[in-house]
């Protein structure tokens, strides 16, 4: 055995050890990475709702509540059982203003609805479902379809029209055909 096969066997061990110590960064950085985190902007524009007013989230993932106006809140109006979310400091009593950002880590799978204190009657409620898929089981997501396809306003009008056209005529034929036809002219 010679230095220089030594050395290649050196330099393969550390390499080696470099590309998993490597591997176990991206690993634990891959972990971190995979905690989602999404964005409710409350009071948008001035406006009395949170945007989205519906969220569907996968378990693990924070939300960041971001107020864009004045004297809002977030009390929670129902919850899973087994979550411990209190929504905002000082529950329906304190309100917070335009800059001002709160986070929640949404662990439990359920629906989470939530309002603003001062604001519920004007309509500033909203709700979190956190399911495996993080999206809205009603939209047909899912494999298999969704359902049948949208049809345009234009398409029904057009349809609606035709339908009417062909009844007019047909009636109209049934009436000549019925009392009509045969006009006797005086000469």
């Amino acid at each position: 055995m010679s230095a220089d096969e030594s050395v290649s066997r050196r330099g393969f061990l550390r390499a080696a050890t470099g590309t998993a110590a490597a591997a176990g960064v991206a690993s634990a950085t891959g972990t971190a990475a995979a905690q989602e985190s999404t964005e409710v902007v409350v009071g948008p524009g001035g406006e009395l709702v949170y945007d989205p007013a519906e969220l569907f989230i996968t378990p693990g993932t924070t939300v960041n509540f971001v107020w864009d106006s004045d004297n809002h809140n977030i009390v929670v109006d129902s919850q899973p059982e087994g979550a411990g979310w209190e929504g905002t400091e000082g529950g329906a009593a304190d309100l917070y203003n335009d800059g001002h950002e709160y986070s929640y880590t949404f662990e439990t799978m359920g629906t989470y609805e939530y309002y603003c204190a001062p604001h519920q009657t004007s309509g500033m409620v909203a709700s979190i479902t956190v399911n495996e898929s993080g999206e809205d089981p009603s939209a047909g997501g899912g494999g298999g379809g969704g359902g049948p396809p949208a049809i345009p306003d234009s398409a029904k009008t057009l349809g609606i029209a035709t339908m009417v056209g062909m009844f007019s005529t047909l009636g109209l034929a049934y009436f000549f055909m019925r009392f009509g036809g045969d006009y006797e002219v005086d000469e």
